[in-house]
C-alpha cells in the first residue's frame, strides 16, 4: 500500500455501493485510506444484486445478468475475487439469435468456430473482431478509458474505429451477405440503446462480439450479486467497510468525520444536489444539461422447464436475443428512440440455470428478459415481451409460474441511479461518451470529489473501470 500525500484527508466516503463504487473504494483503500462505502438499501451491489423476486427458493438478478465485460475488465481480472466466492460459469454458447425460419444464427465461444457457422460471412466477422480478440488484453484498457486521451496502442484503436464509428445498419449491410449475419450484428448493436443508424452503434457490437471469443459471456454461479459480494469482502480484507441502510441526503448529513475525499456512484443530477453549493453554477448547470438515455422494462420469470425454444442453438446459450431481422430490430429501436409504442421489441433473455442450478428449487429455472422502452415510460410492456417470447418459444407462458414486473419506475424504486428506468448512466450518443458527464469526466470543481458511476467514461456496463479511473483520477490529485 501507498500513503496518501502530505495533507490529505486520511479518508474517504463512497456513496453507493455499485461496482464502480465498490471498484473506486478498493483502489483508494488500497493506497491506504480509511475507506467507507455508503449504501441506501439493505443490500449491496447497485444494479449489480440477486433478489427473492418471484417464489421461494428463486432468486433473480435485479439487473445485470450476464457479464463479458467483467470478465474482460482490466481492473476486475487483476482482483482476487474468486478467493471470495466469485466462480465464472460458461453456457455452451454465448449468444443465440433465432429468426422466423425456426433455426438460430450462434455465437460460440471460438471464433473459429462462429467464422464457419457464417459462412459465406465467416471471413467478414474474423476481419472485425479479429484483431480485437487477439490483441484484447492490450486494447481493452484503451476501449474502456474516457475517449479524449492519448491510447496506449493507437494503430490497434484506429483500425477498430474504422468499423466502431459507423452506423451498425451501414456496416452490417456493407460487410455481410446473409441475412443472418446482420440479424446476430444487429442485435448486438442493439444493446447500445441508439439508432442503429446512428455514428458509433458498430462499436459495441464490435467490443460484445470479440468479447463472446475472447473471454466469453459468463454467468457468476449463484447470481450478479456474487460479483460485489467478492468485491465487498475483498474491500473488508483492505480495511473498508460497507454500511448498508444508509441514505445520504446532502454532505453536510456525513458529519464531521467525513470530511474527506468522496465517491459519487449516482447519476449528475444526484451528485449535484447532495454536494448542495460546493459546486459553482456554471458546473452545476452543465451537470443539469446531461441527457438520460431510454429505458428498459424487465420481467423476472420463475419456470417449470427451460424456455421451449424453436431452435435448438438458443437452447444452450447464455443470452438470447429476439427481434427478427435487422430491419426488425432497427425499426423497432427507431420507434423505441421516437417515444412510439411497438408490438414487436427488440428483447434480450438471458437463461442462467442452464448453467447454474442454485438458481431454483430442483428442475424448476428462472429467466429475465427486458426491452427498451422510452425514458419514463409508463406503458406496460408484459404482452410485447411474452409475444415474442411466443414467437420464438411457443408455450413460453405454459411454462411459467410466476412473474415479476419491473417498470421504468420499479427500476428506480429499486436503485435511485436508474432513474426513469435508465439502466445506461445516460444517453450513450457520441457527444455524451466525449464529455461524460462534462470534459472533466470524474474530476469536479472542489478537489475532494469525485463522479465515479456510469455516468463517467467508458460508461455502462459491469466492469468496474468508472470507478477505477476516478480513484485513479483522485490519486493522482492527492
Amino acid at each position: 500500500m501507498t500513503g496518501a500525500k502530505a495533507g490529505a484527508p486520511s479518508r474517504v466516503a463512497v456513496v453507493g455501493s455499485g461496482p464502480n463504487g465498490l471498484a473506486a473504494a478498493l483502489v483508494m483503500a488500497h493506497a491506504g485510506f480509511q475507506t467507507e462505502v455508503l449504501e441506501a438499501q439493505a443490500t449491496l451491489g447497485g444494479a449489480c444484486r440477486t433478489l427473492p423476486l418471484t417464489l421461494p427458493g428463486f432468486r433473480h438478478d435485479f439487473g445485470s445478468a450476464v457479464h463479458p465485460l467483467a470478465a474482460g475488465s482490466p481492473f476486475l481480472r487483476q482482483l482476487p475475487l474468486e478467493k471470495h466466492g466469485l466462480r465464472w460459469l460458461h453456457h455452451e454458447a454465448p449468444l443465440a439469435h433465432p429468426l422466423a425460419d425456426e433455426t438460430a444464427v450462434v455465437l460460440e465461444r471460438s471464433l473459429d468456430s462462429t467464422v464457419k457457422d457464417l459462412g459465406p460471412d465467416g471471413a467478414a466477422w474474423r476481419r472485425m473482431v479479429g484483431p480485437l480478440v487477439e490483441h484484447w488484453d492490450e486494447m481493452v484498457p484503451d476501449l474502456l478509458q474516457p475517449l479524449l486521451r492519448i491510447p496506449r496502442h493507437p494503430l490497434w484503436l484506429a483500425r477498430f474505429g474504422l468499423f466502431a464509428a459507423q452506423p451498425a445498419r451501414l456496416l452490417a449491410d456493407t460487410m455481410f451477405k446473409t441475412e443472418r449475419a446482420r440479424a446476430l450484428f444487429a442485435g448486438l448493436a442493439a444493446h447500445s440503446f441508439l439508432s442503429l443508424d446512428a455514428p458509433f452503434s458498430a462499436a459495441v457490437a464490435l467490443v460484445l462480439g470479440a468479447a463472446a471469443h475472447a473471454v466469453g459471456w459468463p454467468i457468476p454461479e449463484g447470481g450478479a450479486g456474487s460479483i460485489t459480494g467478492a468485491m465487498a469482502s475483498l474491500l473488508a480484507d483492505w480495511g473498508g467497510a460497507v454500511e448498508l441502510n444508509r441514505e445520504v441526503r446532502s454532505l453536510d448529513s456525513l458529519g464531521g468525520r467525513y470530511e474527506a475525499i468522496t465517491f459519487f456512484d449516482t447519476t449528475p443530477g444526484q451528485m449535484r444536489r447532495l454536494a448542495g453549493d460546493r459546486f459553482p453554477a456554471s458546473y452545476a448547470r452543465k451537470l443539469a444539461r446531461f441527457r438520460p438515455g431510454p429505458a428498459a422494462f424487465k420481467v423476472d420469470y420463475a419456470l417449470s422447464e427451460p424456455i421451449p425454444w424453436t431452435a435448438a442453438g438458443c437452447r444452450r446459450a447464455s443470452t438470447v436475443h429476439l427481434g427478427g431481422t435487422l430491419g426488425e430490430i432497427a425499426r423497432s429501436e427507431r420507434r423505441m428512440l421516437r417515444g412510439e409504442r411497438t408490438d414487436d421489441p427488440y428483447v434480450l433473455v438471458a437463461q442462467p440455470t442452464l448453467r447454474d442450478p442454485t438458481r431454483a428449487p430442483a428442475d424448476r429455472h428462472v429467466a429475465w428478459a427486458y426491452c427498451h422502452v422510452p425514458h419514463g415510460s409508463q406503458v406496460d410492456a408484459v404482452e410485447a415481451i411474452e409475444a415474442q417470447m411466443e414467437r420464438f418459444a411457443p408455450g413460453f407462458r405454459e411454462c411459467v409460474l410466476h412473474r415479476s414486473v419491473a417498470s421504468p419506475r420499479t427500476l428506480e424504486a429499486g436503485d435511485a441511479n436508474l432513474q426513469g428506468g435508465d439502466i445506461s448512466g445516460g444517453a450513450m450518443d457520441i457527444v455524451q461518451q466525449l464529455f461524460r458527464p462534462t470534459l472533466r469526466a470524474y474530476r469536479t470543481p472542489d478537489p475532494l470529489l469525485f463522479l465515479c458511476s456510469s455516468s463517467t467514461p467508458p460508461g455502462a456496463g459491469v466492469h468496474g473501470m468508472c470507478g477505477y479511473n476516478a480513484a485513479n483520477a483522485a490519486l493522482r490529485r492527492w
